[in-house]
């Protein structure tokens, strides 16, 4: 029996007295037996593919910005330049050429209202042909395939191909919008139209619905609001590219902004930016509203919605503030009537003990 405070010598040695670990096993770690290497760490994975990618997407960067003919020099004036040019076009604009400058306007929006009416009517039918599972593939890809080289196509170069068959005139711009819309409208749509519930195609089509009174019933009315927001959106696109358009001579303001910049008459050309920057805008907030008013049901500017919503959420973080402030006050309140307790507590104590 070994007496007691005595370690007998047949038991282990203590970590403490543990001999030191043989070289390259590492020290003792926790919940291993000292003297044992630890678990083998994982190695770091080494993503070459990425790397190399990186590596060529920087090389294209960089030989791009050198191969740009930049006159680095007339870089520091062109600041000065700005404001000279700036001081011609605003101070003051020729106002005189407003009614011009509006009228032809209302012609570059009537090119865009007529290229998206255009677009919409060639492109829904056909979103829905492109539709998954509501018809088969060999109908539903080359339509896909025709849009997507309609989204290729920018409409500036549509224009182009088609000035020697119509000429300069409105309608080059506004055929040249229609087929731009036809390949944007159509991915929208097809995309919306399979992003509706499953649930009333399968009705649908269990109740013996036919192709087109699937597509009617059971697909349409959930995709509205998506597809008539899109149209709206799809709108105020091809209003800012029939002033682009314009420039190559298509007509409305882009034609006048070109006319004058050519002539250099640039108290005209800022009356001509103030005029569309104007009008673009307010066509801007009217499509705003009615797209707000067929997603969620009320009419409101965005706008005015924006300027609502940033009003609610300083009023919500003022009640939280003054919640927080509240109870920090309450809390402070009750510490004070717990300490005020504790020493009276204090107080009664001694005298009694006195």
């Amino acid at each position: 029996m070994t007496p007691i405070g005595t370690t007998p010598a047949s038991d282990p040695p203590r970590v403490a007295d543990a001999p030191p670990p043989a070289h390259g096993t590492g020290g003792p770690t926790t919940g291993l037996t000292p003297g044992l290497p630890p678990a083998a760490r994982p190695k770091r994975p080494h993503h070459r593919l990425r790397q190399v990618v990186w590596a060529l997407v920087s090389a294209v960067v960089v030989a791009a910005f050198w191969s740009v003919d930049i006159s680095w020099d007339s870089l520091g004036h062109a600041p000065a330049r700005l404001v000279h040019y700036i001081g011609l076009m605003f101070g003051p604009p020729a106002w005189g050429q407003l009614p011009a400058a509006v009228s032809a306007t209302m012609l570059s929006v009537a090119m865009a209202w007529f290229g998206t009416m255009l677009g919409i009517v060639i492109s829904f039918p056909l979103s829905l042909l492109a539709t998954r599972g509501l018809t088969p593939v060999w109908v539903r890809w080359p339509i896909r395939g025709f849009f997507a080289v309609l989204r290729a196509v920018p409409e500036v170069v549509i224009a182009v191909l088609m000035l020697s068959v119509t000429g300069l005139t409105a309608y080059t711009g506004a055929l040249a919008i229609a087929l731009g819309s036809i390949g944007t409208l159509g991915k929208w749509g097809y995309e919306s139209f399979e992003a509706v519930d499953r649930g009333a195609i399968e009705a649908a089509n269990a109740a013996g619905a036919s192709r087109v009174q699937v597509m009617r019933w059971g697909v349409w009315p959930n995709a509205q609001p998506d597809v008539l927001a899109f149209w709206l959106y799809r709108f105020e696109i091809s209003v800012r590219a029939s002033a682009i358009l314009g420039l190559i001579g298509a007509g409305g303001i882009g034609k006048m902004l070109m006319d004058n910049i050519q002539f250099r008459v640039w108290d005209v050309v800022g009356m001509l930016m103030i005029t569309v920057v104007a009008i673009t805008m307010i066509i801007d907030q009217l499509s705003g509203m009615v797209r707000i008013r067929i997603i969620t049901g009320r009419w409101d500017l965005p706008f005015a919605a924006r300027l609502r919503r940033r009003r609610t959420a300083r009023a919500i973080a003022s009640a939280l503030d003054g919640t927080v402030a509240r109870a920090a006050a309450s809390d402070l309140d009750g510490s004070a009537a717990r300490a005020a307790a504790g020493t009276a507590d204090s107080e009664d104590r001694r005298k009694a003990e006195e």
